[in-house]
């Protein structure tokens, strides 16, 4: 599965790229709860929750599911492009209609959009049913929510308002002070890729499993789920985010504007890249190979002498390697030596990892 961004008659007028404190809030409470996904914020995180009192972790639990697997719709709702404080946005969600407010928290209780009509959740007794047949198998904290969103859909926002501003004085607002410069600075680098390199470039470059196809122009993101936007049909707003690496939302709701919620810095290697790594060490005589030129860096002949293989076809095996950037050459006169990079390897598991997540 994929998003595509058909780019036909897409110009850089199309795109609205700003920074949004709600939806960098959403992504920090992502790391918070799910800490294993984000080694490199464990720190911040035990921190922040160690210190934080019990009104703080009740509702990091409670509203769990709006920042998990489908990040909510409304931490995107507020973001125009425009410079808004949390303050303001939060008003914007407490003015929310209330049908609407409680069609897209069902569709995060229920971890996803597909096959889901929620708009008359209240009013139909059906879409209840779908939405308890929905969350059944998922965790607790979605089994709860979705309950309390049926009996009492504006107490599920009052509460959920109150925990994002207890946010804000607990950590939020001293995070958002560090980040924001960081990512205004991102911004503006995207719109002036936008405008030097066209949207075909700029959006390529927000993911390392992203294809860049003609006829019509687009660009495809290799996500697991499908969705098509058409720029020049309805703005897309790019808004950049340190606490969502290795993350690259996109949020394309009917009757909503499109939303990519993109790292700063994009991960090197995708997801196909890291499954290619794994498979090319899989084949035995490979890896005989591999454990060769781990010790010390070898020449093709000797290799070939040493796994009783023809030339040819060890230059093959190290070929594919050195395609996947798990070799390294070095050349001394007329001869050039092969040695494993075994950074490259370190980082497989990590790497596989990270583009599972994206």
């Amino acid at each position: 599965m994929s998003v595509v961004l058909v780019l036909e008659g897409a110009t850089p007028a199309h795109f609205a790229v700003g920074v949004s404190p709600l939806a960098e809030l959403a992504a920090a409470l992502h790391v918070l709860t799910e800490r294993s996904h984000h080694p490199e914020h464990r720190a911040l995180a035990e921190r922040v929750v160690g210190a934080a009192g019990d009104d703080f972790r009740v509702g990091l639990e409670r509203f769990s599911p709006l920042w998990a697997a489908l990040r909510w719709r409304g931490f995107y709702l507020a973001a125009d492009g425009a410079r808004r404080t949390l303050p303001e946005q939060l008003r914007a969600l407490a003015e929310l209609p209330a049908d609407r407010f409680t069609e897209l928290t069902a569709y995060a209780c229920a971890s996803g959009y597909r096959g889901f009509d929620f708009a008359r959740l209240r009013q139909e007794p059906a879409q209840a049913d779908a939405l308890r047949h929905a969350v059944s198998g998922l965790p607790a904290a979605h089994r709860a929510l979705a309950a309390d969103l049926m009996s009492d859909p504006e107490g599920v926002r009052a509460g959920l308002l109150a925990f994002l501003g207890l946010c804000r004085s607990a950590f939020f607002a001293d995070l958002w002070a560090e980040t924001e410069p960081a990512l205004a600075a991102a911004a503006h680098r995207m719109r002036q890729r936008l405008a030097d390199e066209g949207p075909g470039s700029a959006l390529a470059s927000l993911s390392p499993s992203s294809t860049r196809l003609a006829d019509p122009p687009r660009v495809v993101f290799d996500k697991l789920h499908h969705s098509v936007i058409t720029p020049a049909r309805t703005q897309v707003l790019l808004i950049p985010t340190r606490y969502g690496a290795p993350h690259l939302i996109v949020k394309n709701e009917p009757g909503l504007p499109p939303v990519l919620h993109f790292p700063v810095d994009a991960p090197e290697v995708g997801v196909t890249l890291a499954r290619s790594r794994m498979l090319a060490l899989t084949d035995p005589r490979r890896v005989r190979l591999c454990r060769l030129i781990a010790r010390q860096p070898l020449t093709t002949a000797d290799l070939a002498d040493r796994l009783s293989m023809t030339r040819p076809q060890v230059s093959r095996h190290l070929r594919a390697l050195r395609d996947l950037g798990l070799v390294r050459t070095e050349r001394d006169g007329r001869f050039v030596h092969y040695g494993l990079d075994l950074d490259a390897v370190e980082r497989i598991g990590r790497d596989v990892a990270t583009a599972l997540q994206y």
